[in-house]
């Protein structure tokens, strides 16, 4: 990825830093956003200020041409048209967050739209079952082991089918505590701290049976500022420390390589595809699958059923022709 911009010192706060941190504070989430997305918010915004300095613009009085032209500098850099208009929607925010503070009459990120994003909506990657089942069987199995060894199988076992069984976001798995685990009878449920909502997802039985084995030999955990890790290291000097977003990413990735799935667009992100899609395949319920993934808008969800559904009702397949000419 080319760099937008060169170093420069860091600058004294502004009025409009100022109004965008009240904003980060009091509007984001509704007064309830992640220490994530802030720090994502403050990035980009501090991303778009660095290059307006770089070219000589002042950020406070820029104009929709100077946002055109930071639109421009993204393509060039070869951010992905998504990722462009994530970046704009950002900007639009940051200029409603100076408007609303008086800080100037106008947005000048209004009305400049992101190139336009070519990829179909349901073109996304996702494991087949045989799939799935060689990316479990690539997992090292808990019970060819003890001590430390086996807790740490236990819990890459149990990171892999969060995502690729449960549903949960990377994030959601990094988040997960301890105290976030409810025995409801026979059934054990996680309650999953999302990104715009929370929800309850109820663990598999096999799933279950395997949480239960794995917090009784790993014991008590140390807390951290958001509870007890569900997903901590094991047996390392620098202790129980939950594990990081990154730290999980490289353990799908390696499982992922020792299968031979590995492949563009096969990683994380590609888990929770893959629940969802095998969801309504097997189900067939997209009212399930949409509380299982935790969509406030069906619409969202409804990609996953265009794909089962189109592979199922396919035009093609009912075109009465066979291949060379029989008919």
């Amino acid at each position: 990825m080319t760099s937008l911009v060169t170093y420069r010192p860091p600058r004294p706060p502004s009025e409009l830093d100022a109004a965008f941190a009240d904003f980060l504070r009091v509007d984001v989430a509704s007064g309830d956003a992640a220490n994530d997305t802030i720090r994502s918010y403050r990035s980009e915004v501090e991303l778009w200020v660095a290059w307006c300095l770089d070219q000589g613009f002042d950020p406070a009085t820029v104009t929709v041409t100077e946002v055109k032209r930071y639109r421009q500098a993204l393509i060039e850099a070869n951010y992905s048209p998504i990722t462009v208009k994530w970046k704009l929607s950002i900007l639009r925010r940051f200029y409603d967050a100076a408007r609303n503070a008086g800080l100037r009459p106008d947005n000048p990120a209004t009305g400049v739209k992101a190139p336009r994003v070519r990829q179909a909506t349901e073109d996304f990657k996702y494991l087949c079952d045989e799939e799935l089942a060689k990316l479990f069987a690539a997992i090292p199995n808990p019970d060819d082991a003890i001590g430390p060894d086996k807790v740490r199988r236990l819990r890459n076992l149990l990171m892999v089918s969060m995502m690729a069984l449960q549903a949960l976001r990377t994030v959601e798995v990094h988040r997960a505590n301890v105290d976030d685990l409810l025995e409801k009878g026979e059934h054990l449920t996680l309650l999953v701290r999302g990104k715009t909502r929370d929800r309850i997802v109820h663990l598999r039985p096999d799933t279950a049976k395997r949480m239960r084995e794995y917090l009784t030999l790993r014991g008590t955990g140390s807390r951290d500022k958001l509870g007890t890790p569900l997903f901590a290291t094991v047996g390392y000097h620098g202790g129980e420390g939950r594990l990081s977003r990154r730290t999980i990413r490289i353990y799908t990735d390696r499982f992922l390589e020792v299968a031979g799935l590995k492949r563009p667009g096969i990683s994380n992100h590609a888990l929770r595809h893959t629940a969802a899609t095998l969801g309504y395949l097997h189900t067939g319920d997209l009212r399930a699958v949409q509380e299982f993934l935790g969509h406030a808008d069906p619409r969202m969800t409804s990609r996953y059923a265009h794909v089962v559904d189109m592979a199922k009702r396919n035009p093609a397949l009912f075109i009465p022709v066979k291949l060379g000419g029989a008919t």
